[in-house]
């Protein structure tokens, strides 16, 4: 998301102005749904799951993208 797309749904949501606060509020809310994703996929394996590498480079991934 950059900060047209920011701009764009802010007008949509008719809250025009502010665009460096709405643009890290977008940013907080980008992370922190971000990071609600990375914990779907790794949740609490068991000890013996064979995917735990997978999830791990999955959840990383997810987390990775806020560095884009």
């Amino acid at each position: 998301m950059n900060r047209d797309d920011i701009i764009r749904m802010a007008r949509q949501a008719n809250l025009e102005g502010y665009p460096e606060e709405l643009e890290r509020f977008a940013a907080l809310v980008a992370a922190a749904e971000r990071e609600a994703c990375a914990k779907v996929v790794w949740t609490t394996p068991e000890p013996d799951d064979e995917y735990i590498p997978l999830r791990r480079a999955i959840a990383d991934a997810i987390r990775a993208r806020g560095n884009e």
